[in-house]
């Protein structure tokens, strides 16, 4: 009963974690007009997430490294909600 929850769980951690980095790639890409689809939709998912790192991170010269704490803290956050629910369940 618990395992599906679980998978389930670790697959959406896993397709935030690649749409992250997809974000990340691309953000070095100088022509993408990322007001238009479906790079619109990719910002503003990822963005709400990496807005709380960068607030806190400031860029070290050119390099911005809040993505990179921004994914330990969610891979903390799932390794925690699993946890959890192995004891409960």
């Amino acid at each position: 009963m618990i395992k599906p929850l679980i998978s389930g769980i670790n697959s959406l951690f896993s397709l935030f974690y690649l749409v992250i980095l997809i974000r990340c790639f691309l953000s070095f890409v100088p022509n993408i007009d990322w007001s238009k689809q479906p790079y619109f939709i990719l910002r503003q998912i990822t963005d709400s997430y990496l807005n709380i790192f960068r607030r806190i991170i400031p860029p070290i010269g050119m390099l911005d490294i809040s993505p990179m704490v921004a994914l330990i803290a969610l891979w903390v956050i799932q390794n925690i909600i699993i946890a959890i629910l192995i004891m409960v369940g």
